[in-house]
Parts: structure tokens; sequence; C-alpha cells
């Protein structure tokens, strides 16, 4: 797909709202203080964010009023990759500024978190309620003897208690950690072991698709083989009594205190987060407080355009690293919404019941998400009052064309139409490359532009840049919010090998993308499983969006096999919806929308009915390792067991290794 595909925009921000956007605005300012381009709309301004990179990360810093207790010497101390330093010598506290709310009299009553489950039923958390709990919390952590620099592990869902633990931790300069209560002992060790926390908060259980799980058990075994925990904090979600030695989550937040904000280096770790871990232990990712916050200034403040007035819902959980970016809606004074539950219970229109009974104003999904509802006839914009949402986002996978046609079709008739912001980044980053401006066009299948500060480039092989062609996604200049180290990486030998061993000095981020000649950006899928036939790289993600506009097809699943007598094998597996049936007139008709959407090499060698497609924990789908499998790679040296979310799955594919060989 090239930027001539769709010469026609499917969305334009009327010259009412590009006027009202805090991007706009901060443009103007920068330009008359920091000499930005006053003209040229996004593309100047980005062009400057990238070839003057100090000078716009100082005007950000300004812009939203970062507290800076001790100056920094410069902005960027070493830009090198990696290893840049970034503000040194300055100090800060990231959860003092995500309660600055907090201390605007007019604000304290409002509130800060919305909490919905299953129910559907949003409570509040007001600023002041959430400043109280922080600063309780905070004050009990310090005296259990929590100092800057320990680690505070959680176990939770998507709930308040998570967020005042998240915030508390950083108050004291601690680093923070969590996963999702639907993550086995397994997948939680591999993760938490590595960083040795000394607290650990956790949930009895939580409740899921109108069913309570009961997790105390496996909190039993989190406990019995974390040697370093000095605390156990039990929340009752499910309504039991706290476990022999744990400590009560109520007593720890009751008291009335205002938070102490410990003044850390800006480069102070702030939290960690983890890779999907399909292929080893998973990678334990180091961000900065400092880095994180300016990053996520800059994200949600300028690109989501949020501010106090706004409610910011987007469906995730504690395992991924979308609830982080969601906590940190906080620093821009906006209402985040936390769904602990299905995201389609009790019916596929979940999601958009929330989003209207929150009164969302930017709601972010995922791509799958957004197709299962096109699939399931769902009319979000005709059986809910969305009115006051201004943005849908999508992440996690590309959102396919017709995933824009249909939201753009259902929200049709709403005054301005519906921004629809498809982004892409990582948890590597903490943030996004590429993806919401809210004063550019969309196009469809296309990210609207690079992200400021970002200069994001399309590379062949040999380091070219390229437009119009596909080419490995990497990002030429140091983000704040890149990792300053792995946990356990002493040398920063896993560090490096991840993201600059292919280009020396660049991040190399391991996606196929497209820069277009309008300065768009699309995704092609994984560059590390990248087809690949008689040298011409093709995306997979190109092949799902065609064949999972069929009817029948649930999900698919498409590898490029080398061969060990120097051919390729190209199998497409496919998940069918209930009462479809893989017979030769599906196949022909696969192979043909393949071949009549994408092109002749594009269709598969063969099509093969599976029981279900195996994703990670946060809902990839896994291609790496199922290539691992049929080149006969054993199962517990091709994944990671405890990061997949079924792992019967794989059997079907060493068991077809076999019979193929």
């Amino acid at each position: 797909m090239t930027s001539s595909a769709n010469p026609a925009p499917l969305w334009q921000p009327s010259p009412e709202r590009i006027a009202e956007a805090q991007i706009t605005r901060f443009q103007a300012w920068a330009a008359e203080r920091y000499g930005a381009p006053a003209e040229g709309g996004y593309e100047a301004l980005h062009h400057w964010s990238v070839t003057d990179l100090e000078t716009f990360w100082k005007a950000v810093t300004d812009w939203f009023d970062v507290t800076f207790t001790t100056p920094y010497a410069r902005v960027l101390g070493d830009r090198s990759m990696p290893g840049a330093q970034w503000f040194p010598g300055s100090t800060l506290n990231y959860a003092q500024h995500a309660l600055r709310a907090a201390d605007d009299p007019a604000r304290a009553d409002a509130p800060a978190l919305l909490h919905v489950d299953e129910s559907h039923d949003p409570q509040t958390v007001t600023w002041a309620e959430l400043r109280r709990q922080v600063g309780s919390l905070a004050a009990e952590l310090r005296a259990l003897g929590v100092r800057p620099g320990d680690r505070v592990s959680g176990y939770l869902p998507n709930i308040p208690q998570a967020v005042v633990a998240l915030l508390a931790t950083a108050a004291v300069g601690a680093v923070w950690t969590s996963c999702a209560p639907d993550f086995g002992a397994r997948s939680v060790l591999d993760r938490f072991q590595q960083v040795e926390p000394v607290v650990l908060f956790t949930v009895d259980g939580y409740r899921y698709g109108g069913k309570e799980h009961d997790r105390s058990d496996t909190v039993a075994e989190l406990r019995s083989e974390l040697p370093s925990l000095r605390a156990v904090v039990h929340i009752p979600l499910l309504g039991t009594d706290a476990p022999e030695g744990a400590l009560e989550w109520a007593a720890l937040t009751s008291a009335d205190v205002a938070p102490v904000f410990e003044q850390v280096p800006f480069d102070h770790p702030l939290w960690v987060l983890y890779s999907s871990g399909t292929t080893g232990l998973p990678k334990a990712i180091v961000q900065s407080q400092g880095g994180i916050l300016v990053e996520h200034l800059k994200q949600l403040g300028l690109h989501c355009d949020l501010g106090p007035d706004d409610r910011f819902f987007w469906y995730t959980s504690t395992g991924w690293m979308m609830w982080n970016f969601l906590v940190s809606g906080l620093l821009t004074g906006t209402t985040i919404v936390l769904y602990d539950g299905s995201p389609g219970y009790p019916d596929t229109a979940a999601q958009w019941r929330i989003a209207e009974r929150t009164g969302a104003t930017l709601y972010g999904t995922s791509a799958a998400y957004v197709m299962a509802c096109r699939k399931a006839d769902v009319h979000p914009a005709r059986d809910f009052d969305l009115s006051r949402v201004k943005c849908v986002a999508t992440t996690g996978s590309p959102l396919p064309p017709d995933g824009f046609r249909w939201l753009h079709d259902e929200f049709a008739q709403t005054p301005g139409g519906l921004w629809t912001a498809s982004v892409s980044g990582g948890t590597d980053v903490c943030s996004c490359f590429a993806g919401a401006v809210p004063t550019l066009p969309v196009h469809i299948g296309e990210l609207q532009a690079p992200c400021l500060g970002t200069d994001l480039q399309s590379w062949d092989p040999q380091g070219k840049p390229l437009i119009d062609e596909v080419g490995e996604l990497v990002v030429t200049n140091p983000m704040p919010s890149m990792p300053i180290h792995f946990w356990n990486d002493p040398d920063g030998t896993r560090y490096h090998d991840s993201y600059f061993d292919t280009y020396p000095g660049v991040w190399r981020h391991g996606d196929w993308i497209t820069r277009t000649a309008r300065g768009s950006v699309i995704i092609h899928g994984r560059s590390d499983s990248t087809l690949n036939r008689q040298g011409v790289r093709m995306g997979s993600a190109d092949i799902y969006e065609a064949v999972e506009r069929l009817p029948e097809i649930r999900e698919s699943l498409v590898i490029g096999v080398e061969q060990p007598n120097g051919g390729y094998w190209m199998p497409l597996f496919v998940h069918l919806t209930p009462g479809a049936a893989l017979d030769d007139a599906l196949r022909d008709r696969i192979k043909r929308t393949i071949r009549e959407q994408l092109s002749p090499r594009h269709v598969p060698d063969e099509v093969i009915e599976v029981p279900g497609i195996p994703h990670t924990l946060t809902g990839k789908r896994i291609e790496v390792p199922v290539k691992r499998l049929l080149q006969g790679t054993p199962l517990n040296k091709a994944v990671n067991p405890g990061s997949v979310d079924n792992l019967d799955l794989l059997h079907f594919y060493e068991d077809l290794f076999r019979q193929r060989s």
C-alpha cells in the first residue's frame, strides 16, 4: 500500500478543531519563545522537533510547567544511543506531577478516577481522595523500610488501588512493577524474580466474564517463591480475609496524610515493564521518572489533546504498557477510566457502553475489538450516546482499512465526524512512535504522522531512508522514555543487542513500515517474522486484514518457513467462526481474496484449519515461536510457556512439523 492508494482523506479536522487543539497553541507559543516555525503546520513543527531536539524538549517542559526542584545543567548531556543523558543534574518526582490537579481547590472534588467493573456502573475517586490515599500509603511504605530504588510489585487488576500503589511507590522513589491477575504463577515469577520486590500488593481474585476467579493459591506461591518480600498487602476484591502475615489495604490507606514526594534524579527508575517473553525470559525494561514524565506529557497533552475537561478510557490490563500510559493521563489533569472486566461482557458492545456511561472523550481499544464489533454487527453511535467521544484510538496491531471505514461510517452522523487514531509504539518506550495528531487528516489504513521529537524513518538493509517503500522502523535520535537499562544487564549487552545491533547508534524496533510521501505511516507487522518470498518482503498484517474480512474466518496466522533444501513454505492457519467449514470452496475464496487484494506472491502455499490462534498474554499473535516449531525447535526452546495465553494450541504446530518431517 502506498500513499497514492488513498488520495482522499477519510476525515479532516474542522478549522475550529485545529484552532482549539493544544498542539496548535503550543506551536504558536514555541514560535514566539523558542524559534519554532510559526507556519507550515504539523510537518514544520515535527521537522523542528527532531532537528533542534534540545530546544524542543525544553519547550515541552516549559509548556507543561514541569517542576524541577534542582535545575538541569542542559537538556541533553550525551545524545548517543544507547546511553543518552536527559536533563542531567535535575531532580523531580513523577507522582507529584500526577497529583497536581488535587492542589487546585476548584478541582479537589472532581473525579480523578472512574472505576468500572462488569456491572458497568462507574464509581468515583476524587482528586482529593486520590491524593489522601497516596499520602497515607507512601508514609506506610516508608515505615516498612521502602527506600528509593527498592522494587514494589502489584499482582492486580485495573482497579483504583493499583493506581494508588503506583503513585505511592513513585512518591517514595521506589520502582513499580505489575502483572495482571490472569497471569499464572510461573509467568509472574519469570518477571518479578528478576527484580526482587520488597513489597507485593495483591488481590484475592478477580471477576471476568461474569465469573469469580480465585487467585489465593497463586498468591501463596508468589509469596513462597519471592524471598525478597518484606511485606504483602491484601486487597479483598472477592471479600476474603487477609492470609496470615499479610497487611490489610484499608489499614494502610486510612490516614489523612499529605504525600511527601522524594525528589529523585531525572533518570531515576520509575517502573519496570516486560517484553512478551515468547522466546525466553521477558526483558525487564526500566524507564525513568523524568523520561516518562516528559514523554507522556507530550504524548497525552499534545498528540492526544487531553486536558482537565477530558475523560480518558483505554481498555487495558496492568500487564500491558497501555495501563501505565493510561495512568499518565493524570499528568494532564484528565479523569481516567479504569475498566476491570472482560472486553466483551455481557456482549460485544461492552466497551462502547462503558464509554457512554463514563462520558469518555478519548476511547482507546484494540484493532481486534474494532473488527469483532464490525463482524458482530454492533452499531456504537446508533445504540449509545457517544456524543462526547472526540477520538477513538487503536493499538496492539495495525487497524485494517476495513476498521477505519467501519468506524467512520458508524459515526458518520456525528457532528465533525470521528477522529480515528491508529497508533504504534511499544513497551520498550512506553509510548508511541507514530499516531495521533489532532490537526491532521486521517487516511484509510495509515497512522497520521510520526510523533514530535521522534525522527522515525523507514530504512533499507544498508541504512538508506525509503519513501513509499517497505523498510525497517528506525528512530535516529534518542527519546526520553527509551530504557535507561534492562534489569540484570550490567554491561548493557542485552539492551544493545535488542535495538542497536543492526544499525549502530540507531534504534531498530523490529517492525516493517512505510513512510508515505504525504508524511503518514503504514505498519506492516513485525520484521522478525516477516514473510520473504523471492526476496520481496511482505507484512503479515496485510494478509490478516484481507483474510479476516471473510465472515467465516475468526482469526488467522501466516508463517514463512525457510526449508532445509532452500525452499520456502508459507502456510496460512485459519480459526473458523462457529458453523463454518474449511472446504475447497472456502480455500479457493481465501486464496482468490488474497490474490486480488494483495498480489499472487501473498497467496499461501496451504490453508490449514486450526483450533485457535495462540497469543501472548497481552493479546498479540505469536508468529516467531510458531515458525520455530515448524522448523523443528522443541516447544520448551521455541517459546516461554508462561507467556502464552493457551499453550495447548501450540501442540498443533508441533504435531504438524512431525507429520511433515
